[in-house]
């Protein structure tokens, strides 16, 4: 039952669904466009083409952009094509999204000559609402255009596909279905994110895709603090047993030196300030990770500038990543 002394902050999807698929394209069309998955060339890596999606939603006004992802790989055949891959995670009924999919697709062609291959995951929570096509009828005139969809309130019925696939976005998938039904309701979304959370080691996930897949389950199914720092407590003796200390070793790494700081100086204001520079800690160790992942080796200036800097720009730099093409444009303001 819902809780209204407990209420459950509303969660924004869009960044951890945008930071996810970056990470494991290869994983995502394998479990929402297998097709597609299988006809492409995996020994040339692809590439994230963010300016091009910079321009073709410039010149398309496609305002309201959501989880836009554009992305060029090369076919067996060594043929080029773009993917277009758009998330839909607000969970509204959009009656422009058709049209929208439609101008991203046809400027992309316009602009690049590139074939180009639309994709929608909708995460919305109506289930009357499936979208796959964008029509213009008039005068015996007709434009037609088909992309493809994967509705996630379907899953519903192939939960058991969800809690077995080795596939990382049938995790993604089952924590977002999870964070929709709990809402508001602390206590079943606790034992939820207990349960996918302990999932990750049956897997046998090596240990960084456990530490990646937990940040998305983390941000979706957010916890009250006091919630949260029994589950914390529980992760901790779980992964003790499990000889596996993954996440709590360096996701909260930061968050429990910083607490041992404010309990070493014994004052109010000594916790506070160590809960403060702890999250500066752990939030600093992510960006760092994120950078490694995203441009290899982190040299020394940027080093220096993660270790000076306070949480607001070590947060805002975490998310500029996404759409940055190097480290000068992730520190550009602050260099």
């Amino acid at each position: 039952m819902t809780d209204p002394s407990h209420p459950i902050q509303s969660t924004e999807y869009d960044s951890p669904w945008k930071e996810i698929l970056r990470a494991y394209f290869k994983d995502f069309l394998a479990f929402f466009l297998p097709e597609a998955h299988d006809g492409i060339d995996w020994q040339r890596v692809p590439e994230f083409l963010d300016k091009e999606l910079d321009r073709i939603t410039k010149e398309a006004k496609a305002g309201n952009r959501r989880v836009d992802v554009l992305v060029k790989v090369w076919l067996l055949s060594g043929d080029e094509l773009w993917v277009l891959i758009h998330v839909e995670v607000q969970g509204d009924r959009d009656p422009e999204f058709a049209e929208r999919m439609y101008t991203c697709q046809h400027r992309a062609y316009d602009l690049h000559r590139k074939p180009v291959v639309g994709l929608a995951i909708l995460a919305d929570e109506e289930p009357g609402w499936r979208v796959s096509e964008y029509r213009q009828v008039l005068w015996g005139s007709e434009l037609i255009y088909r992309f493809n969809t994967c509705k996630l309130l379907d899953y519903m019925d192939h939960l058991s596909i969800l809690e077995t696939s080795d596939n990382p976005f049938a995790i993604v998938t089952l924590a977002h279905l999870r964070a929709k039904q709990t809402k508001n309701l602390p206590d079943e979304r606790y034992q939820a994110k207990q349960h996918i959370t302990r999932s990750l080691y049956r897997r046998g996930f090596r240990r960084q895709k456990v530490i990646d897949l937990y940040r998305f389950i983390d941000w979706v199914l957010s916890l009250p603090a006091e919630v949260d720092d029994r589950f914390w407590g529980e992760l901790s003796n779980f992964e003790e047993n499990q000889k596996m200390p993954y996440i709590t070793s360096v996701e909260r790494i930061g968050e429990e030196r910083g607490r041992l700081i404010g309990i070493q100086i014994g004052e109010q204001k000594g916790i506070q300030i160590g809960e403060q520079r702890g999250r500066q800690v752990g939030e600093a160790a992510m960006l760092t990770r994120q950078l490694q992942r995203r441009f290899g080796m982190v040299p020394d200036w940027a080093s220096e500038k993660i270790a000076k800097a306070a949480l607001s720009s070590l947060e805002a730099w975490s998310l500029r990543i996404f759409d940055a093409q190097s480290l000068d444009d992730v520190f550009s303001d602050h260099r």
